[in-house]
């Protein structure tokens, strides 16, 4: 079983933002369909009416694809970082051209402000924004205005009147709708700069560790190579006029190198060493991070060393498993020590079916707990639980010395 929970993760990260950005993409073409309804119905209004013809009818069917096209394309843009000048003004045209059309219907009053909404995903400054939302809406005041006295000519609301009014309403309109797709474009960047930041912070702490681990074995060495080369520099100048103290260096580099190789291997050790404290933190981390609720137990003390590294090899694999072969939703792990054993038991839903739960890295925590004279089970638990336990005996206590006997004593 191949041990890659931090690939697999990252895997699972990228995974979700770009359903994340389908489902919001999605979600404003959806939208689309407040502006293309409403203009179909006002098309079928006007051509039953008869305030437009066949011609006029077949021509705004035209503008309400491309327009329809033209959203579309600047709802990507938007989101992917900034609609381009030409694709703002092409569309900006086809939506006047359809605002015409509220001379015939009242329905197509809301073509502009959805191209409105659309436009403020780009980037933009507030100034632009409240330049285009008072131009947007004094267009369409004009247009409303024209078309009332033509809808309406026994209106009791004189032209002077009903045009600041409906400069107010569609600026009104403009300006909401533009925030609420602001915020939820500001929501998507959040998203993106959540997932750049946690990449960055694995990044950086990658590199922490190579300059540690880097930093330590200069630490160990550069000494030990110092004098190594320097006494083998000696023992070389000396081999012909002094044999005797020429082995002798040659001894000290021996040494010397020993001593190195002694302490690198003390060094590689503790890198490969686990600690049960780290990986129960560890493991909380990672399965919560993968969106899994994780309960863990605090394990007994004291525990002996040996057994403490066993079970972090353990619950290090079963961490893994429940996220790269499982779709778990929670996990609990739980420690406790029982007639002289320490059991550990791992649980997890979500199993999927066709999984034997044999692989390698069970087998691997087979072998590692076999050495303390433990033993390891695994297999599914209920419905759709999977069980990993492991049970580990602790070393007998050593026995207290028997008291002595007491000497009786002597009366001289």
């Amino acid at each position: 079983m191949t041990v890659a929970t931090t690939a697999d993760l990252e895997a699972r990260d990228i995974r979700r933002l770009e359903r994340y950005q389908r489902v919001t993409y999605r979600s404003f073409l959806c939208a689309a369909v407040g502006f293309v309804g409403p203009s179909l119905a006002g098309l079928g209004m006007a051509y039953g009416n008869g305030r437009a013809g066949v011609p006029v009818i077949a021509a705004a069917l035209a503008g309400l694809a491309l327009l329809s096209w033209y959203y579309a394309r600047l709802v990507k843009a938007g989101l992917a970082g900034g609609a381009a000048r030409r694709d703002i003004v092409l569309s900006g045209a086809v939506t006047a051209a359809l605002s015409l059309m509220i001379l015939t219907s009242p329905m197509f009053t809301v073509v502009p402000v959805f191209w409105l909404s659309a436009l403020g995903l780009s980037p933009m400054s507030r100034g632009r924004i409240a330049v285009l939302c008072a131009a947007t809406g004094a267009f369409c005041a004009v247009i409303t205005t024209v078309a009332a006295e033509r809808h309406f000519p026994d209106g009791d609301l004189p032209w002077y009147l009903l045009l600041p009014l409906m400069f107010a309403i569609y600026t009104a309109a403009c300006g909401i709708v533009v925030f609420v797709n602001g915020y939820q474009r500001r929501m998507w960047e959040m998203h993106r700069e959540t997932h750049a930041a946690r990449d960055a912070l694995a990044r950086l702490a990658v590199t922490e560790e190579r300059l540690r681990f880097s930093r330590d074995l200069h630490d160990l060495l550069g000494h030990s190579l110092s004098l190594i080369a320097v006494k083998s520099e000696l023992a070389m100048r000396l081999a012909g006029t002094d044999p005797g103290r020429a082995g002798a260096e040659m001894a000290d580099v021996r040494r010397t190198a020993r001593e190195a190789l002694r302490e690198v291997r003390s060094a590689v050790s503790g890198y490969r060493a686990v600690e049960l404290d780290a990986e129960l933190a560890g493991a909380r981390a990672v399965l919560e991070a993968a969106g899994i609720r994780c309960d863990i137990g605090d394990p007994p003390d004291p525990l002996p060393p040996e057994v403490r590294s066993v079970l972090a090899w353990v619950i290090r694999e079963g961490a893994t498993n429940v996220i790269k072969h499982s779709e778990a939703r929670r996990c609990a792990v739980a420690l406790t020590a029982y007639e002289g054993s320490v059991v550990l038991e791992m649980r997890n839903d979500g199993v999927r079916d066709g999984g034997d739960g044999n692989g390698s890295g069970l087998t691997g925590l087979a072998e590692r707990v076999a050495v303390l004279g433990g033993e390891i089970t695994s297999g599914r638990h209920g419905r759709d639980g999977f069980l990993l336990r492991a049970a580990v005996p602790l070393p007998a206590p050593a026995e207290d010395p028997a008291p002595a006997e007491p000497v009786a004593g002597r009366t001289a």
